[in-house]
Order: C-alpha cells, then sequence, then structure tokens
C-alpha cells in the first residue's frame, strides 16, 4: 500500500479512499485516525480533560480554503487553545467560552497559513497505547500547533480577551 502526505498537517498515512471534512483539508485517511483518536476519548472519561484540545489541535492544523468557515473555524480554535494554553481555561469553561467566540466569528479575519502546522500530529496521538500517553502526546500536540501559529498569536489574543471579559 502506498503512502500519502496530509495535505493538512503533513502526516504521512496509508493512502485510503474514503471520506474527508468538507472544509478541513485533509487526507481521507487522516481524517479516519482523527475520528479514531475521538473515539478513544468518547469511551475513556479520563479522556475528556484534553478532548477539546484535541478537536482544536486538529481543527487548526487543517485550516482548509478559503471558505468563510474554514477561515471562522481556524479563528475560534486558535482563540480556544490560547484561552487554555495561556488562560488556564478548564475543560468544563471550554464549551461556554467556545458559545462566546462563536459570537465574534463574523468578525474574524483570514490568518494566512503558517509553513509548518507543527511536528506533532494526530498520528502521533493514535500511536500512543495507553490513555496517559495519549493525554501527554494531545498535550503536547496542543502546544505544537499553537506554537505554529505563533506569528498571529498577538490577534488571537485580542479575540481571546474579548471573549474573557
Amino acid at each position: 500500500m502506498s503512502a500519502v502526505t496530509c495535505p493538512g498537517c503533513g502526516a504521512v498515512f496509508p493512502e485510503l479512499d474514503g471520506p474527508v471534512n468538507e472544509y478541513m483539508e485533509s487526507s481521507p485517511a487522516c481524517w479516519r485516525a482523527f475520528g479514531e483518536v475521538l473515539a478513544r476519548e468518547y469511551s475513556d472519561p479520563g479522556l475528556h480533560a484534553v478532548h477539546r484540545l484535541s478537536v482544536d489541535s486538529y481543527a487548526v492544523q487543517h485550516p482548509g480554503s478559503e471558505s468563510r468557515q474554514a477561515i471562522q473555524s481556524v479563528g475560534m480554535h486558535l482563540a480556544r487553545l490560547c484561552l487554555f494554553l495561556e488562560g488556564g481555561l478548564s475543560p468544563e469553561q471550554a464549551n461556554e467560552a467556545m458559545l462566546r467566540i462563536g459570537r465574534t466569528k463574523s468578525s474574524m479575519l483570514k490568518l494566512v497559513r503558517p509553513k509548518s502546522l507543527g511536528a506533532i500530529t494526530v498520528a502521533d496521538v493514535l500511536a500512543t497505547r495507553s490513555a496517559k500517553q495519549h493525554a501527554d502526546a494531545v498535550m503536547a500536540w496542543a502546544h505544537s500547533a499553537w506554537d505554529a501559529w505563533s506569528e498571529h498569536h498577538e490577534t488571537v489574543r485580542r479575540v481571546a480577551r474579548l471573549v474573557r471579559k
């Protein structure tokens, strides 16, 4: 079986036919890997605390097209990563923060995609074998994805400050 590089995150997966997200840019195998990571998190209550970080990390590593939905997705998920990683947002506060961020999404601007979207990807999380390894990999993934967008951190922090009020 031949290998394919995901056009979003750059991870290498076996070539596979299958569905992809309609506005995120990914290979079918990467999209499937993300589904497997989510299934693991939904089935283990100990992983609920990192679930939103997985969603945010995947979204910002698969920024997609020029569509308004893709632009808003990147902005919202970067803002929530900022609130988690820099603002100390708890998992319980994440849904409320995302709702507040969503109210500002129409004003979000397209951010120029970084050359690298981070060295850690969904493939690294999927390769873990225990819940602790999974959680640790998700934390590293979130930091890697957030750091990749460093040239836009000030813009994202402004959005995050608006929703913290």
